[in-house]
């Protein structure tokens, strides 16, 4: 039709390549992340998922054991917790505990640290410092806050941390990807809503100024840090309503999930872009990639 716009069609995961995604899971996965598969997409109930997480956790309320596959140590982590928090909110379960483990742990500025001394007499990713120092770290502080806000939990601990890092969010002048992520895990779930939308407005001007996104053959590459880790679009933003959206025009977001669809490999899972450092971390990643990968397709209307 004259004058009709042309659409470019978007890629769609097909049946057969799900079907690669299940058996990869199935195969390679641990049994969390196969728990997990079978509720998000074969209507499995909750329960097993909640028995095979009640093995990373502890007795202090909070989840260590190399939930998060990089630190491998079995004590309680506030990233490896941060992880808990997302799997309980998957399946709709409270997060019981927590946020006393959390308080037992937190600095005199209001924050947690990255990675708590526990861990230093274990293995971990050498990305993993154990540093000595009493400064609270944005990352998983706003992480943790915005995943207990989504969970609906009203507490001292959590207007404190909240107001940790609302400072740190507002005088961010420089940053990088990992903790651009902690804080849109913040703002998405503020309860100030009009807040959260400028300060987030703000950061992804930063990030775009920055280079701090994958697009083409765009990005910088922040010191320390390898050019794979530069985030998609659609890692900042892994729902087509998500604050971080709306930094990105519509064709960088939707060629940002084709590139999704395409990154599956030929054994049907998703692979983590950052050094494998330890030959079991390899699938445990893949497994936990996998699952969230599919998510983010089902979110974009890309499974077919």
């Amino acid at each position: 039709m004259v004058g009709a716009a042309y659409v470019v069609p978007v890629k769609t995961l097909s049946e057969e390549a799900f079907g690669r995604a299940e058996d990869f899971v199935l195969r390679t996965a641990r049994l969390l992340e196969r728990r997990r598969f079978g509720y998000l997409f074969r209507d499995e109930p909750a329960e097993p998922v909640l028995a095979a997480l009640s093995a990373y956790r502890n007795p202090d309320g909070g989840y260590g054991n190399a939930l998060e596959p990089d630190g491998r140590g079995p004590g309680s982590q506030p990233v490896t917790t941060m992880f808990a928090l997302h799997v309980l909110h998957e399946v709709g379960a409270a997060p019981d505990g927590v946020v006393e483990y959390l308080e037992s742990i937190t600095m005199a500025d209001g924050g947690v640290l990255f990675i708590h001394p526990n861990l230093r007499d274990y293995p971990r990713a050498p990305w993993w410092p154990v540093e000595d120092t009493t400064e609270g770290s944005l990352l998983t502080t706003a992480n943790l806050v915005g995943s207990l806000w989504r969970a609906g939990v009203a507490h001292p601990w959590v207007d404190r941390a909240a107001e940790f890092c609302w400072a740190r969010i507002t005088g961010i002048e420089s940053t990088h990807p990992y903790e651009v992520l902690g804080c849109l895990a913040f703002l998405e779930h503020a309860p100030d809503r009009a807040r959260a939308a400028a300060e987030a407005e703000r950061l992804g001007k930063l990030v775009r100024d920055s280079g701090f996104v994958s697009i083409g053959d765009g990005g910088v590459v922040p010191e320390g840090y390898n050019s794979a880790e530069l985030q998609r679009p659609h890692e900042y933003a892994s729902t087509p309503d998500s604050l971080a959206a709306s930094w990105f025009t519509e064709a960088e977001l939707e060629s940002s999930v084709d590139e999704l669809v395409d990154a599956q490999h030929a054994d049907g899972g998703w692979r983590v872009r950052w050094t494998i450092w330890t030959p079991a971390v390899e699938f445990e990643w893949a497994g936990w990639n996998t699952v969230e990968s599919l998510k983010t397709l089902r979110a974009f209307g890309r499974l077919g």
